[in-house]
């Protein structure tokens, strides 16, 4: 897989080198931030394109437009101290597949969106202007909820083939911001990529996509920051590596879901680190039918956020189709989860979570008849607060209040959705073939529960487990039933 992703970036750059280069003022695009310059940037990359391909270079400036869609053997290429500025009028927009974006994509092959240069969604006043156009009447906001599903997204590129993405620094989308939907062969390097200027705003999002590297980036988002998600059932994000990038979220770090259709295969999250980040590290789900399995998460470093792992099952939307969740290795992590709220004084913070219940510990959780399968832990940290107090918020490990635990099979999938469960460190449950290798948890304070709670588990090892838990001495840590 490194040698393949290796050519593929070795191909695009060859491409880049040999392309001729195109001045944006040879098609009368003005860089005085004023002058709305969607038809002669798509007048530039039309003529490149059926021209043999090449480069259109913006230099500095800033460059007020619309939708921009970019075609074949064409590389945009915003220079240090560029500016492409999004208009703020919701009927400068185009959609590709029911998406609106500035820039978009469809069924193209050989494209670059590179450079030192800036792409700002202004998100915030966009989204605003779409919300009024809905209050007029004009526009239909389909959730009811002021937060207007249909947004313009940074960059939304659809079935497209050898893509590179690199060196360029995204703000403030309306949206989720770089969105990637079932493409092949894809790049993405040293991006600065901060949106957190409005509700929803997914950092990075590869759905349905194949042989994809994302590497060397920065993703500060106010919704999941790395996303792998599944909309269609025929379709798959599979060979993907991730090395060597910082996220942060007022949601998730990394997440494979909520949407959950086709399946997530071989896929590496090798030496990343998460900060102050509001739900799970890592979170991987198959709730809406997905085939997930070869997962590894390798290296990772997460700290100030509100749950280190959370693996789950489930049936989201109902319907007869069965996915699974198997084989996942998760190896060398280091977690710390605190007391208060981890993304707290961001302007879109994640919401208050049902309470009352104390810190939720990591969860490997499956339904009946649809267990999370060999899943291994190893060399695995996880400092937590500790504290739990019987008195704010209780679980039992008795057979009746293990039976009081919902399953919340259709429920969407977070760490929290339990509310209060009995164990500080690891729930475990419907599971078959787990494996804890030197792992361990530590509490800051004295804490009601046990360590680790595993319940309806098919094949349970564990090998120098520890606990560090002050005053519990003699104290139970592992409570097993119904383990075989």
């Amino acid at each position: 897989m490194k040698r393949f992703l290796l050519l593929i970036a070795t191909l695009l750059t060859a491409i880049s080198v040999h392309a001729t280069v195109y001045q944006a003022s040879s098609f009368g695009i003005k860089s005085d931030g004023v002058t709305l310059n969607t038809r002669s940037i798509q007048a530039g990359i039309d003529f490149i394109s059926s021209h043999g391909g090449g480069v259109l270079e913006i230099s500095v400036g800033r460059y007020l437009t619309g939708s921009i869609f970019m075609k074949s053997n064409v590389e945009l290429r915003l220079l240090e101290g560029a500016v492409l500025a999004g208009s703020t009028n919701p009927y400068d927009y185009e959609m590709v597949e029911g998406n609106y974006g500035l820039l978009l994509a469809k069924g193209q092959t050989n494209i670059a969106v590179t450079g030192k240069g800036v792409i700002d969604g202004r998100g915030a006043d966009c989204a605003l202007n779409f919300l009024n156009q809905v209050h007029l009447g004009f526009l239909e906001d389909t959730t009811k909820y002021d937060r207007v599903t249909k947004r313009p997204k940074l960059i939304y590129f659809r079935e497209c083939e050898n893509v590179t993405i690199e060196g360029l620094n995204l703000r403030n989308s309306a949206e989720w911001t770089l969105v990637t939907d079932q493409c092949e062969k894809l790049t993405i390097s040293g991006i600065l990529l901060d949106s957190k200027n409005y509700w929803n705003n997914d950092g990075l999002d590869i759905v349905d996509c194949r042989h994809v590297l994302v590497k060397d980036s920065f993703i500060d988002a106010s919704d999941d920051a790395i996303c792998f998600k599944s909309h269609s059932a025929a379709h798959l994000c599979e060979d993907i590596e991730v090395r060597n990038c910082m996220a942060r979220s007022s949601a998730s770090g990394f997440k494979f879901g909520t949407v959950s259709r086709g399946g997530f295969k071989n896929i590496r999250i090798i030496g990343n680190k998460v900060f102050d980040t509001y739900r799970s590290a890592i979170t991987i789900q198959s709730v809406d039918g997905a085939e997930v399995e070869n997962i590894v998460v390798d290296s990772l470093e997460a700290v100030n956020t509100g749950n280190a792992i959370y693996l789950r099952t489930g049936k989201r939307w109902g319907g007869s189709k069965e996915g699974y969740l198997r084989n996942i290795t998760l190896s060398n992590i280091r977690v710390e989860v605190p007391l208060e709220k981890p993304d707290a004084g961001y302007s879109y913070e994640g919401p208050i979570e049902d309470l009352p219940r104390n810190v939720s510990p990591a969860g490997i959780v499956g339904i009946p008849g649809m267990p999370v399968e060999n899943i291994v832990l190893k060399n695995v940290e996880i400092i937590y607060p500790g504290g739990g107090n019987k008195l704010y918020a209780f679980r039992g490990t008795s057979d009746e209040e293990l039976d009081s635990i919902p399953e919340m099979i259709d429920i969407y999938p977070e760490f929290s959705q339990f509310k209060e469960l009995p164990a500080w460190g690891l729930f475990i449950r419907h599971a078959k073939g787990i494996t804890l290798d030197n792992v361990h948890f530590v509490a800051g304070n004295k804490d009601y529960r046990p360590a680790v709670v595993a319940d309806d588990v098919q094949g349970l090892e564990i090998k120098n487990l520890k606990t560090d838990e002050p005053s519990s001495k003699g104290k139970k840590q592992v409570v097993k039933r119904n383990v075989r």
